[in-house]
Formats: C-alpha cells, structure tokens, sequence
C-alpha cells in the first residue's frame, strides 16, 4: 500500500464516496479512501429488494444497538448502519428526500454562514440526474440518479386515494416548492437497481484514476497528529496495523456515530470523557460526540389477504418467481421495490408552519425492524417526529478501537416529544382507517384496541424507536460547543475536517443520505477554495405561488 497521500478519507459511505470520487477529478492530486467493510457491488446491495436481509443481520452493517432508553420502558433501541463502500446509501430504502427550505434557513440563522437553503439547492442540483424531473428545483447529469420507482404496486395508488377520502392534500414531488402532502417517494435507484453513493460517485472511478486508492476491510484506530496538526492515520487491516500519512487533510466521513468515536480514541473531545479511559487529551472540545438527534418513529403493522403485499406464504413464493423472471427481463417489479414506496409530510396541528411528522408506507409488515418474521401478507406505515426536543450522545465504551461506541439517543426524553407523537398517531392511523385503505386489512396487529390518550402514550413507549437518521454529534456552528466551524474544519485542530451527517447543527425534515451527499459536495469546493456554483433564488417566488391561501386539511 501506498503510504503517503494528499489527502485520506476515512469512511466510505455517502460523504466519503462524494469527497474521493470529487477530489480525484483532478489528476494531480492524490486521495486514499478507508472502509472498514467489502466493497459494496453486491447483488445483495445493487437488487432494491435485497436489502430487507440486510436490515437485521450484521452483513454490511454495523448493527449498533442503543443504551437502554428509559423513555421507552428500559428498551434498548436498534441503529442500523452500513459497513460497506456507500455506507448506509447501500443499505437504506433509498427515499430521495432533502428536508423542508426551513431546515438549512435555520442553520444559517444559527451563524452557519453559507448554508441557507438558496446556498445549498445548487449543491442537491449538481449532484443530480433526475430521470423524471427537470426544472429549477431538481438536477440532470449529476452522479447520483434519482427515479420514480419501477415497481408497479397497486397500494400506491391506494395509498393516494385513502389520503383523498380523508382530505389529505397530494404532492408529485417532496423536493420542490412545498414539502407538504401524502405522495409516491422517488428513489436513487438507476434503471430499478440501487444508486448507492459507491456506485454514483466512486465505484466507477477504481482501476480507472491512477490517483484514487481505496481500501476495504480497514478500519482507522485514530488519527494521527503533529502538534494540533492532522497529519493521517494509524489504520488496521488483514491483522496488521499501518501508518498512512496525508500531506493536505484528513477528511473523516465515518458517520454520526463513529466520527465522534475516533475523534475522541484520538484525544479530541470531552475532557473529562477522554480522561475517564485513560485517553491522553490532545484537545479539549467538549461538543463532541454531543448534540445526537435522531427521528423518533413508530410503526402501524397490518396483514392483509393481498398478494400485492410482501410477505411469506406459498402462493406468494409463486408470484415471487415470476417478479424475479420479470426483474430479470425488464428491471421492474416487485425486487424494485424499495418497501417504503409511499410517504407523507403532514402537521398535526393547522397552526404550524411546516409539517412536522413524516410517513413511510410500507408495502410488507414490518415487525422490530424486520428482526421478527411475520407469516402471511401485510402491510406498514411509519410515522416519525421531524424535529424532536430530545437530545442524546455518543461516548466511548473504552479506549479500543473495536469496541462499538455508546449511543444513547435518548428518546422521548422531553415530554412534549411524546405528546408530538400521539397527535402523529392519531394522524396516521386517520389515514389508515380511510376505506381505500381499510377494505384490505384483515387485521390491525397493535392499535385495534387502542383508545384513548393514555394507550397511545404506552404504546409509544414500548414501541417507539429509530427510523434510521442519527445527526448532529459534531456539530457545524460557531459557539463553544461546536466541533466544526461553517466551512467543516474542527475547531483549534489544522489539517482536519469531517465530511458527514454528523456536522448537521439540527435534524432536518426528512431522510438523512442526499443532504449528506450535498454537505460533501459542497465540502468539495471547501476544500478547493473554488465554487462550482452559485447561490440560487429561483425558488422565492415558486414558494410564493404555492402558498396560497387554501384551507387547512381538518382530520378526525
């Protein structure tokens, strides 16, 4: 292996693909990418369908289980993330959502100079090839391919006409000028296979650019310093532990739960953290591994007598090879499918000025995250707090490298969170009720005899838990407790800066992967010092037009 680099990457997932695949488009500079896992081309990754084996098992995920919650009866919560080139992007359901326009005002408002939504759009744009989409709002020729799905599931259509019934507002398109409403989600996939961050910006550059190096099944032990200067990477691979020395920058991108744990396995963070393993402390920044937000989300199951659903039953192996043959002939159907195919942006409350609850409709019935097999057909829907009060963190179960880190998320800790979600609840089951819905449920597995109040709130707790978008443990900003500053540098550090979900100052309004894909592109012309685009402010008077006086939708 080649030792010194100008720069290293450390992670491979959606931020690390974008900064080594970007940085590589110039020859002259050399850039050395580290995954801890495979290299992500298999077919259990690239078939959208494949990644429901994916979810429970510790195959190209690291399979993080929580701290016990105590919001939530003393369970201990599930987080799912990828281990394997694209990361999470390989194992997620590939919901191609950006957030609400608010969301990165907001960041802005915090003193995060240059990252307003008119400053970030252009940076989701070049990153896009929307197969469906072109206009001011979306992307063409970007890596990253964003499509309708292939699978031709007749609950979509069912799923719109039960939000019609109940006076629920539709939307063709939750990235463009209003968020708002009950839609079909668009997916990164390419020609109905997955569109992973690999596959987008890195695995077509391996063997091809003399100057991209990339290492699988290598897992950095810390970071390397001079002074207060990042200097590379102490590394461990196939059993052996090697030094790697980057000449410009580190850049880590390992996620909003092992980014904060190297820093601190390193001597950055929280001093009396460091102290407490015996970790000599190069920096005392006591943001780090701080600020953890995550989505709080609970899940609706039902079965249903409809072949149309997944599930597990012996006329449903028998449609099941007929998709596989008609995969097979045409890249559509049933193994397109993402599960959650349909989704939502609602407000609970007609007052609010954003929504602040997201649905995923789930075409098969999804039981702890689908670590329980269910026998039969059925049917989901999500429902998840976008921007919950609750604050968790990461910190350090010992000062080895192989140890997972301690995540605590802490849901449902502020009380208003869990009052959020019982409005959710309501607002969803409405929806699930509706007859377009209804005429094909066989039988509601949790929520049949669920009343009042009171049951809604204990069944919260002994059922809620992640939808998958951990952020925020390193957190852009511009006070004490900010790890990175506007332009992603860790703060009192030279030569180091982190690339990923974990440097969101806030939760955004929807799924987590393309605003981290946009964080490193943008990250891109950070580094560089050259902008590849400009401010956008087409948008302004779209938003105008569409927020027109209409009254509220009214839910039972």
């Amino acid at each position: 292996m080649k030792k010194t680099f100008d720069y290293i990457v450390v992670g491979g997932g959606s931020g690390g693909c974008v900064a080594a695949g970007r940085l590589t488009e110039d020859p002259d500079v050399s850039v050395c990418l580290l995954e801890a896992g495979g290299d992500g081309r298999s077919n259990l990754i690239n078939i959208p369908v494949a990644a429901a084996a994916m979810v429970p098992t510790t195959v190209n995920n690291w399979a993080f289980d929580t701290v016990p919650q105590s919001a939530l009866a003393g369970r201990k919560g599930y987080q799912p993330r990828g281990k394997t080139l694209g990361g999470s992007s390989a194992i997620n359901a590939m919901v191609y959502v950006r957030g609400h326009h608010w969301d990165y005002d907001h960041w802005a408002s915090l003193g995060n100079s240059g990252w307003a939504f008119k400053d970030v759009l252009p940076y989701f744009r070049l990153s896009e090839h929307n197969e469906r989409i072109d206009n001011s709002w979306h992307g063409r020729g970007g890596p990253l391919w964003v499509s309708d799905l292939r699978s031709d599931n007749p609950f979509q259509e069912r799923f719109l006409e039960a939000a019609r019934e109940i006076g629920l507002p539709l939307n063709d398109d939750f990235n463009g000028a209003e968020q708002e409403g009950v839609g079909i989600y668009q997916v990164t996939q390419k020609h109905g296979e997955r569109c992973s961050a690999a596959r987008a910006y890195l695995l077509p550059h391996i063997g091809v650019r003399n100057n991209l190096f990339v290492e699988t099944r290598a897992q950095v032990q810390r970071i390397l310093f001079e002074g207060t200067r990042a200097v590379g990477v102490e590394v461990l691979q196939h059993g052996q532990v090697r030094v790697l020395r980057a000449q410009r920058e580190v850049i880590l991108a390992a996620g909003a739960f092992k980014t904060p744990q190297l820093l601190m396995l390193s001597g950055v963070g929280p001093e009396e953290e460091l102290k407490r393993h015996g970790i000599p402390v190069l920096l005392n920044l006591p943001g780090v591994g701080k600020n953890l937000q995550d989505h709080p989300d609970f899940v609706f199951v039902y079965k249903t007598f409809s072949l149309d659903a997944m599930g597990v039953s012996l006329r449903g192996s028998a449609k099941l090879m007929e998709e596989v043959r008609r995969f097979r002939r045409e890249r559509r159907g049933m193994l397109t499918s993402n599960f959650a195919e349909g989704g939502a942006f609602l407000k609970t409350r007609a007052d609010l000025d954003k929504p602040d609850v997201q649905l995923h409709f789930v075409i098969a019935p999804v039981e702890d995250h689908a670590r329980k097999l269910l026998l039969g057909h059925g049917i989901s829907c999500h429902v998840c707090l976008l921007r919950p009060r609750s604050r968790g963190e990461v910190t350090l179960a010992s000062k080895d490298p192989q140890a997972p880190p301690v995540i605590d998320p802490a849901f449902l800790q502020d009380p208003q969170d869990l009052e959020d979600m019982v409005a959710a609840f309501k607002l969803t089951r409405c929806l699930m009720q509706a007859p377009a819905l209804a005429s094909w449920i066989t039988q509601d597995l949790h929520t049949a005899d669920i009343d009042n109040d009171e049951q809604i709130r204990s069944l919260l707790q002994r059922r809620t838990d992640s939808v998958y978008h951990p952020v925020g443990t390193c957190r852009m900003g511009v006070d004490a407790l900010a790890v990175v500053d506007p332009e992603l540098r860790v703060q009192g550090l030279q030569g180091l800066r982190i690339v990923d979900a974990s440097v969101m100052p806030t939760l955004i309004g929807g799924n987590t992967n393309a605003p981290t894909i946009m964080i490193a592109e943008k990250a891109i012309d950070l580094i560089r010092g050259v902008q590849r685009v400009t401010s956008s402010v087409v948008f302004e008077d779209s938003i105008t037009a569409n927020n027109k006086n209409e009254a509220p939708y009214v839910v039972a």
